[in-house]
């Protein structure tokens, strides 16, 4: 009989929408959660594991610390046993300031900085004197920034008007600022005079300033009479006032207004790597420290193994695991100096996972949420070898995934559901593959690939010609319009560049439906958020002739005691918070003042939890049937109006986007991975969803890897053959049929499992 410490022990689960569950979880295996979305797995793993590991853990600090640190609640369960300290490896894009790359975020730039303080030549000194951020080791000219920002004479001035016309674009310098003012009464200029119209001495006093060795003054009219004021020009003034001070300290003006009349260049001195040129001259093997932050990863680790001095190759050898791991995932064709906030989604999340990767504790609990999400197949293969080898080392690998080709590699798979929401909430199934065949649960491991045999005529498309953002290279490309077309490619290969920013400059009015989260706070409902909350209440105050702010929670309408929370949470000095429901409203959030009322026989409250397939028999309003007949259509009818936008799964989130865009009758719908998050049972409602969109005469134009949604298309582009500067290129465009006979990385794994559908 097996130990029982081998398995995590769960009681009694009453999360969210979890119906009393028991869940054993075995240890040192890799577990895939999977089931619909909403179905209740993130309520296990996130809302209950989780949250309880962290919790206890913190527990081990002392009380002034504790203070200092997240305070997490006890889930609602029975009893939890045996967890392990937990890592969460999470979907969310990787937040990081603008300067953060990816040599910080893996901590490998400290390394770096130190090798060459130690080895560099000609020698500098300090590890510190290596950074920007260092008053030595910075730009003497663009103070670090890597960039030259320079006034734009024809963004700041609009020659063809007058000074009092505004002829100077710029807030603090027009005449609603004081100088502004001081130019037209000082006398210098003749401010009725288009600056078009002035003479070459006084276009120069005016834009350049007095001769070198000369002074200018005019009289600044102050309460105490006229006051003399140097006058040095438009240009070196905005330099002096805007350029050379610290921008945030102002309160009259922000970055972005003095961006919007500048040009950006490329800092000569420092050739925008923001470092002081002495320090740009200490170099290793021939590379000073800015080249080695713009070598490929796979070039760095030549460079690494390459350093023979003894001092240097001790460094060298604490770097060189954590860029092996990058260049093993296939990341090799990213740099040290990229910035995160320029990586897609499936770029972030294996960075990310490299990350924990580098680590030698084990017994650890990993939590991944959905981390195929943005990966293409390949990319998926990559991962799955990843999770083993933490399996490997003696860790639990917990994943919540809907990638069949994860759930086939799990040691255990555990299936949330029957359904979502109050329909969720239960295990379904627990146990190997081989039993998962046998049962009638929503995951179907025979899942029918079927294939567009019969794509739309093409008509017409949208060109764009010679696209060179990031890493295109200079590409020309016909996209057919009123069909749905897929745009594939591995992570890196320029997908994002070539929609996100060539396409979106040449046509503007697309509909760009992204994949940043939406507003989630736990005011925050699918009503509220799909704009209808404002006509319920103004229906309620129309009835009742009442103010509609009786009827919000965030108004007159709260109740008095929680102020509209619906719980409350005692403050108990140093004990671990605990939500109490408020009693006065019951968790409703509303006064009893303004449940009193009703409409078509509900109050508020009870019509908040009508759920959408419900309202649409409720509501006579065509402005709230229109919206909720779109949240219909993409398959949203399970959730109710009341339901917080911070409870919703990442495919719930997803589809709630898609929603609040079709409102807006748009012609050219640009969605970047909708099938992020959905269960296999749920491709099907959002593939209807662009095929009536087609239907009605739009354009769908979806950035996937998804090879469903590749083979429903009419027209497939992929972009390749690698990510990085082996991407940009086209490297295949036609129908589902001809990437059949196609040679490319996507077309290997299209193949796979094809059925055909007559």
């Amino acid at each position: 009989m097996s130990d029982r410490k081998d398995e995590i022990i769960l009681r009694g689960l009453k999360e969210n929408n979890l119906k009393n569950i028991d869940v054993n979880i075995p240890k040192e295996k890799i577990v895939v959660f999977t089931g619909l979305s909403g179905s209740g797995k993130s309520s296990v793993v996130f809302d209950t594991i989780a949250r309880e590991s962290r919790r206890q853990m913190t527990l081990n600090y002392p009380h002034y610390v504790r203070n200092q640190m997240p305070r997490y609640e006890r889930p609602h369960a029975d009893l939890m046993q045996n967890l392990s300290p937990v890592v969460v490896v999470e979907q969310r894009q990787v937040v990081g300031n603008s300067l953060s790359t990816v040599g910080t975020y893996l901590d490998i730039d400290p390394l770096i900085r130190l090798l060459f303080s130690r080895i560099g030549t000609p020698s500098i000194g300090s590890a510190t004197e290596f950074s920007r951020q260092s008053s030595f080791g910075k730009c003497p000219e663009c103070h670090g920034y890597g960039e030259v920002v320079a006034p734009d004479v024809n963004k700041l001035v609009d020659f063809d008007k007058s000074l009092r016309e505004y002829a100077v674009n710029f807030k603090p310098l027009s005449p609603s600022g004081w100088q502004g003012r001081w130019m037209i009464t000082g006398g210098l200029f003749d401010p009725e005079k288009p600056i078009k119209d002035y003479s070459e001495e006084e276009l120069q006093l005016f834009l350049y300033g007095p001769k070198d060795g000369e002074k200018v003054y005019a009289p600044f009219h102050t309460k105490n009479g006229p006051q003399p004021h140097e006058w040095d020009g438009l240009l070196p003034r905005f330099k002096r006032l805007y350029i050379q001070r610290d921008i945030s300290k102002l309160k009259e003006v922000t970055e972005e207004d003095v961006f919007a009349v500048s040009t950006k260049t490329l800092c000569a001195t420092c050739q925008g790597s923001g470092l002081n040129p002495k320090v740009l001259a200490c170099k290793i093997n021939g590379l000073n420290i800015a080249q080695y932050n713009q070598l490929q990863l796979s070039e760095l680790l030549v460079e690494l193994e390459n350093v023979e001095d003894p001092m240097g190759e001790g460094i060298a050898r604490q770097a060189i695991p954590l860029v092996k791991q990058l260049v093993e995932m296939g990341l090799g064709y990213l740099s040290l100096g990229r910035k995160m906030d320029t990586l897609s989604g499936g770029e972030a999340q294996r960075v990310k996972i490299a990350r924990h990767l580098g680590s030698s504790l084990n017994n650890m609990t990993y939590i991944f949420d959905e981390p195929t999400a943005g990966l293409h197949p390949e990319e998926v293969d990559m991962l799955i070898q990843m999770m083993k080898r933490l399996k490997n080392a003696h860790n639990t690998v917990i994943v919540i995934e809907h990638d069949l080709s994860v759930i086939k590699s799990a040691d255990e798979i555990i299936e949330m559901g029957p359904g979502a929401g109050a329909d969720g909430g239960k295990v379904v199934y627990q146990g190997k593959l081989e039993g998962l065949e046998q049962v009638e649960s929503a995951t179907s491991l025979h899942y029918e690939r079927k294939m567009n045999e019969h794509p739309r005529k093409i008509k017409s498309y949208f060109t764009i010609e010679n696209a060179n953002h990031n890493n295109l290279k200079n590409i020309t490309v016909h996209i057919p319009k009123h069909v749905l077309v897929s745009i594939c490619g591995v992570s890196g290969s320029g997908k994002s560049s070539f929609m996100m920013e060539a396409f979106k400059e040449k046509y503007p009015e697309a509909i760009i439906v992204g994949q940043g989260s939406i507003g989630i706070s736990n005011r925050s409902t699918l009503a509220t958020y799909m704009g209808m909350m404002d006509d319920i209440r103004a229906i309620f105050a129309k009835e009742t002739g009442l103010p509609a702010g009786l009827f919000s929670f965030n108004s007159l309408g709260a109740c008095p005691v929680c102020n509209g929370k619906g719980v409350m949470q005692p403050d108990v000095a140093f004990a671990d918070p605990v939500t109490v429901t408020c009693e006065a409203c019951n968790g409703t959030r509303y006064s009893d003042e303004a449940l009193r009322y009703r409409y078509r026989g509900k109050n508020i409250v009870e019509m908040l939890a009508l759920t959408i397939d419900e309202a649409t028999d409720y509501f006579q309003n065509r402005k709230i049937l229109k919206r909720v007949a779109t949240l219909k259509e993409v398959g949203l009818g399970y959730l109710t109006l009341g339901q917080t936008t911070s409870s919703l799964s990442g495919g719930e989130v997803q589809r709630l986007k898609l929603a609040s865009h079709l409102q807006k009758e748009g012609q050219i719908y640009v969605l970047d991975e909708p099938s992020l998050g959905l269960h296999t049972k749920d491709y099907g409602k959002l593939l209807a969803v662009f095929q009536q969109l087609v239907n009605k005469g739009n354009s769908v134009i979806i950035i996937e890897h998804n090879l469903d949604f590749l083979r429903a298309s009419d027209w497939i582009i992929e972009l390749g053959p690698g990510g990085g500067k082996q991407g940009g290129q086209i490297i295949f465009e036609g129908t589902p049929q001809e990437m059949l006979r196609a040679e490319t990385v996507t077309a290997k794994w299209f193949k796979d499992g094809v059925t055909s559908s007559h």
